[in-house]
């Protein structure tokens, strides 16, 4: 508990200890009430479990249609502010950033303290801000990035510690299925960001109600936490419920993490991936929308409302691509592991790398044909989902039971800091600079978003070169 010493962990496989011990200091002591104490230890049932799962997942769908709920009604908030592409994506910029720098905070606080408390406050966080969006008005610009900044905070939180306490409620196939559940439930989430979103602001006449829809999922959300999440002990899956209660420092955890070759090569392939979908979600439905607009098949936005066609068209596609995604990655995993070690970055190596001419041929089609576009996007997002339940799965079985939270929270911190941090606003940068070269022509406002786009594939083809290394290693770390 919060009250103990602690000793230094091995860097070995499993939870050896040694004769060092540490102080954890005035802040860990104002903590301790959060420590959840080791003669308290509950016995998570089966069906406890399972009712946390349910729980678990609510919460990561939710705060996935927050996050993209602002893609679905990017159009209108352009409108409304008038501002330009790189300037509207600083609002997605801003919130992966604070996301990014309070990630390891919750990586290392749930590696020592009550997990569920630490969910429970930054879904809060996240809920109020959320909220409070609704009401900025259009001089005021600038708030509504800073409030964009303070939602991070709950996914940070979440999004850290969440995969972890499945880790401990779950082993073997029914973790790999567990995690598979729980990652599909993000492309849903965002698609259906992308849905609710453009909904809800084509019926009210108004984007901000979109914002008013979803805090009321998250009180929901922290209603269930309080009540069904348990809190189990770190490892207890894999040691009969006992727990590993050893703790080592911060920084040798880092070391330890470094030190895991396929955590560092997968961790560089899913940045990869990241950057592409972070893009990629942020302004497909907006490029295909011009792509309308350069066909002439509808008009421009009018009075400060736009048709919303393709938001409610590519949330179905991400919603439909990520289940049969992420479901065929975890088939694939669980029926060549046996045989095929290193079977879980293959299969991320194809994915990634066979995305990237999907969504080349979708850029360059959809100057002739909407729908050819929206069908090689289905192609190249089905292909980049099948790494993500796949690499959840990875780092649960390459990472000891008392590191995983500072593993997620690091890998967290750097896929999102070279991801989809910069992605968006780096597309939309592009995008603006070419578009000066021919400003006011209808027509080239789609081509620069179109050639500017392009930096996504090449991404995602460096980062199947990565998946490609981890293969190498994966065995020896496992």
């Amino acid at each position: 508990s919060g009250k103990e010493s602690a000793t230094a962990m091995s860097d070995g496989p499993g939870p050896q200890s040694s004769t060092g011990s540490f102080h954890y200091g005035s802040f860990q002591n104002s903590l301790e009430t959060l420590a959840p104490a080791a003669e308290n230890k509950p016995v998570i049932s089966p069906r406890s479990a399972y009712v946390a799962i349910a729980v678990l997942c609510y919460v990561n769908l939710v705060n996935y249609i927050e996050r993209y709920t602002i893609a679905g009604v990017l159009p209108n908030i352009q409108e409304y502010f008038l501002i330009s592409d790189a300037t509207a994506a600083l609002l997605q910029t801003v919130f992966i950033c604070s996301f990014l720098l309070l990630a390891p905070l919750f990586g290392y606080l749930g590696d020592r303290y009550n997990r569920k408390y630490l969910m429970i406050v930054g879904l809060i966080m996240w809920t109020f801000t959320s909220f409070c969006c609704s009401f900025v008005t259009e001089s005021y610009f600038w708030v509504l990035v800073l409030l964009r900044a303070l939602v991070g905070i709950g996914e940070a939180s979440y999004t850290t510690i969440a995969p972890t306490i499945i880790g401990d409620l779950f082993s073997g196939a029914r973790r790999s299925v567990m995690i598979c559940v729980f990652y599909i439930l993000i492309p849903v989430g965002s698609g259906l960001g992308f849905i609710i979103g453009a909904g809800v602001a084509s019926q009210t006449g108004d984007w901000h109600w979109a914002f008013r829809i979803n805090p009321i999922f998250g009180v929901v959300g922290v209603a269930l936490l309080v009540f069904l999440c348990p809190n189990p002990p770190r490892g207890a899956a894999e040691t009969g419920g006992e727990g590993v209660r050893q703790q080592s420092s911060y920084l040798e955890d880092i070391k330890y993490l470094l030190k895991i070759k396929s955590y560092v090569w997968s961790t560089l392939g899913i940045t990869a991936s990241t950057f592409n979908l972070g893009a990629l979600a942020f302004w497909m439905p907006t490029f295909l929308s011009r792509a309308r607009l350069l066909q002439g098949l509808n008009q421009g936005c009018t009075n400060g409302s736009c048709q919303s066609t393709d938001s409610y068209g590519f949330g179905v596609v991400t919603m439909v691509t990520g289940i049969l995604g992420g479901c065929v990655g975890t088939l694939l995993s669980r029926s060549f592991r046996d045989r095929v070690p290193h079977v879980d970055p293959l299969i991320c190596a194809v994915g990634l790398l066979g995305s990237v001419p999907c969504f080349i041929i979708s850029m360059f089609t959809a100057t002739a044909s909407i729908a050819a576009s929206y069908v090689f996007a289905f192609l190249g997002l089905c292909l980049v989902a099948l790494n993500w339940a796949v690499m959840a799965d990875i780092l649960l079985y390459i990472v000891i039971p008392n590191r995983r939270s500072t593993a997620e929270a690091l890998q967290v911190m750097f896929i999102h800091l070279l991801g989809d941090c910069g992605s968006p606003y780096i597309v939309g940068a592009v995008s603006d600079a070419i578009y000066r070269s021919k400003p006011n022509t209808e027509a080239w406002s789609f081509y620069s978003l179109q050639y500017s786009i392009i930096i996504c594939p090449i991404v995602g083809f460096v980062g199947g070169l990565f998946y490609i290394m981890a293969v190498l290693y994966i065995n020896d770390d496992r």
